[in-house]
């Protein structure tokens, strides 16, 4: 592997110096060592991660209007959703809203705009629902079932191209639809599921930016139209503007995801350095920096702060928002200028509020615990009938039935995720796979630093953000199934125990989401089935 570059150098100075070798047998070579070919039908390839996106999708809408209130952050995404839908920003409101929204009222706003810590994308999408459905549990969580969904579906196609496998593409998404967190996610109108997909669909569009312009560079080795020792100028390239523009949405709708566009950018230049060294070129430091990376600062930082400005159209249209005129007041009237100043103390407001959250809550957890399971977040939980004011739910509820939305990802993919994970950390040291590279370095981008926050400023975490980086965790999982399988290569009864082992996982992944589904999908049960279902005290 390491001496594969040396060897295709050799080879490009050797047909340099004659002219008469056959450059059409190199290109095929050339071209499997940087940008094999998806084995397969190209139908089946979509067909396949469709059909399994049917049956989540199926599982999200099902049943999406249960619990019929507001539950958890929806008191704030889904009046602020319906706040933007009529007045164009968000708005305050009064204190009984939730009453007031569960008995089909809609008159719940007071006066004046509303301070909000969150960009206001996630809350578009919420109040497109609303605007289709009207101010219903189906509708403001109308949308955030559709991207779920949708999320199924990028992942799978993701998975396809990294593994070059249908089958395992199909797997990836199966698991995602089967995953607890990503489920009531997409079933509840908070702001997360947003971030998720961008980041997601934003890691896609460089994957599928790395094949093409992998593709692109076998060409131009093998017909030696190079461009020198650096290799050719790709020129602009769209598929990473599209990863820009994905992750101006993903900022967005939280600002977390500014930590994936850091990581993404120094992935994208990791691949190009590695595609030219791949293909011969000398100076492929040299040609990823200064050809490829020309580019680079306007596809993945002025395309997503374009986007995140362009996302607080409202606000600035507006004449109520919160702070809108803020310039006004502090002696600053410069047309545009004092608009803008406005925005930037809003921005900084924002930061503050986030950067001095600590307030203890029951649910709250650490980022360290995430990945184990610990401490859940009840969304919703009531007792049906039997329940007595003031008194403990468990205690009401002991002889009569409870109901329960609880934000807890499925245990055997998460669980299973920290084996995985390991693994690909040693794959990646031992054999620089880039596959594994890329998932730790998007899971860590997600993850990590929560840690830093949490053991600096002690902030108010909670578990569901960690579905930011789910669909890496499944990717991890993924790509050891496919270990398990075995390459092309293998023997018949290699391939054949392997399949057994990972079809036997996936089984299991199943028969554990159907087994906790009544205590994510909000079902009413005996008291007694849903304390079997807390496996732990945390779930409680």
């Amino acid at each position: 592997m390491p001496r594969a570059p040396i060897r295709y150098a050799s080879m490009i100075a050797y047909e340099a110096e004659h002219p008469a070798a056959d450059t059409s047998s190199r290109l095929p070579a050339l071209r499997a060592r940087l940008a094999p070919p998806i084995p397969g039908s190209e139908l089946w390839g979509w067909l396949g991660p469709l059909l399994v996106t049917a049956f989540g999708a199926f599982l999200r809408f099902n049943r999406l209007s249960i619990p019929r209130t507001i539950i958890f952050d929806e008191t704030y995404y889904v009046p602020d959703a319906y706040g933007i839908l009529r007045h164009g920003v968000e708005q305050n409101y009064v204190s009984d809203r939730n009453s007031l929204i569960t008995h089909g009222h809609t008159n719940i706003f007071s006066s004046g705009g509303e301070f909000v810590v969150h960009p206001p994308l996630g809350k578009l999408f919420i109040a497109a629902g609303e605007w289709m459905f009207g101010l219903t549990p189906f509708g403001w969580r109308f949308s955030v079932a559709l991207i779920g969904s949708l999320a199924i579906l990028v992942l799978a196609r993701i998975a396809r191209r990294m593994t070059r496998s249908t089958l395992l593409g199909c797997v990836a998404g199966l698991l995602l639809a089967l995953d607890g967190l990503e489920f009531v996610m997409s079933r509840t109108a908070l702001l997360d599921i947003f971030l998720m997909f961008w980041v997601l669909a934003a890691f896609g569009c460089l994957v599928v930016d790395r094949d093409v312009s992998r593709a692109r560079l076998a060409e131009a080795a093998a017909t030696r139209k190079s461009g020198g020792e650096r290799g050719p100028r790709l020129g602009f390239r769209w598929w990473r503007l599209g990863a820009g523009i994905c992750l101006g949405l993903a900022c967005a709708s939280k600002w977390d995801a500014i930590w994936s566009v850091f990581a993404f950018a120094a992935l994208t230049i990791a691949w190009d350095i590695g595609a030219r060294r791949a293909a011969g070129f000398r100076g492929y430091w040299r040609g990823a920096l200064a050809d490829d990376g020309r580019w680079l600062p306007v596809s993945l930082v002025l395309a997503p702060a374009a986007v995140y400005l362009a996302s607080w159209s409202g606000w600035f249209a507006s004449s109520d928002g919160w702070d809108r005129n803020w310039a006004a007041q502090n002696g600053i009237h410069t047309p545009v200028i004092s608009t803008l100043a406005s925005w930037l103390e809003y921005q900084k407001q924002m930061l503050s509020f986030h950067l001095g959250l600590s307030t203890h809550h029951p649910y709250q957890s650490q980022p360290w615990d995430w990945l184990v399971l610990s401490r859940p977040v009840a969304f919703s939980w009531v007792c049906p009938a039997g329940f007595v004011e003031g008194s403990h739910p468990t205690v009401a509820c002991a002889a009569s039935n409870s109901q329960e939305v609880l934000a807890i990802g499925t245990p055997m993919i998460w669980w299973g995720s920290i084996v995985t994970l390991l693994v690909c950390l040693f794959w990646w040291l031992t054999r620089r796979d880039w596959r594994a590279g890329a998932v730790l370095l998007a899971v860590a981008a997600s993850w990590l630093p929560w840690f830093w926050f949490a053991a600096h400023d002690h902030r108010t975490e909670f578990y569901f953000y960690a579905v930011a980086f789910d669909p890496f965790l499944v990717l991890s999982i993924t790509l050891c199934l496919g270990l398990i399988i075995g390459s092309a290569r293998a023997s018949a009864a290699r391939r054949a125990i392997g399949a057994s082992v990972a079809g036997a996982y996936v089984l299991g992944v199943l028969l554990n989401f159907v087994y906790l589904y009544p205590v994510l999908a909000g079902k009413v049960i005996p008291y007694t089935s849903w304390l079997s279902r807390m496996w732990y005290h945390g779930w409680i």
